[in-house]
């Protein structure tokens, strides 16, 4: 295993991400962030925490379960229930770590079922490559060419005790 982002890296991305977001999005009462169960949730928390800094203000967060939307695996027919109207909303959708684009492609599903937002855009942790969709970030905070065979494991304090990025062969 090498570790590709320690904690400061991943302190310094989300910081970048954030400043990146706030400059591409001038009005930011009504931007809205969407992060991805698990880890999306935690860096979408840390993005809000950094825009209520430098800003001043408290966008909306919501947290998004995309199993229901999957098209390569489904582990509930239950559709979540999402208490929020993406109508008109600039949508942040907030993962960490981007590869085929499945994940991606469900989320903006869910998303788009609860209202036509104004647009939608992707920040991730990491890029690592190998789309089966063509989707791609708009935010990340870093690229990390893999073979498809590699792992990126994605460790967060609110979760691990401990943050960093690994690469794993």
């Amino acid at each position: 295993m090498k570790v590709i982002l320690n904690d400061n890296d991943i302190k310094r991305a989300l910081t970048r991400i954030t400043h990146e977001i706030l400059e591409n999005n001038n009005q930011i009462s009504n931007l809205v962030l969407v992060g991805i169960k698990t880890r999306g949730v935690y860096l979408m928390q840390r993005i809000a925490d950094n825009i209520k800094k430098f800003e001043d203000f408290e966008v909306d967060c919501i947290e998004l379960e995309i199993d229901y939307w999957r098209d390569d695996y489904r582990k509930s027919d239950v559709k979540p229930e999402i208490n929020y109207d993406f109508s008109n909303k600039k949508v942040v959708l907030i993962d960490d770590v981007l590869f085929g684009g499945r994940t991606i492609r469900a989320a903006m599903d869910g998303i788009i079922s609860h209202g036509r937002p104004e647009t939608i855009q992707l920040a991730v942790l990491v890029d690592r490559g190998h789309r089966e969709f063509p989707i791609r970030a708009d935010y990340v905070g870093k690229n990390i060419p893999t073979a498809k065979v590699e792992r990126v494991s994605v460790s967060l304090m609110e979760l691990d005790g401990i943050d960093k990025v690994e690469l794993n062969r």
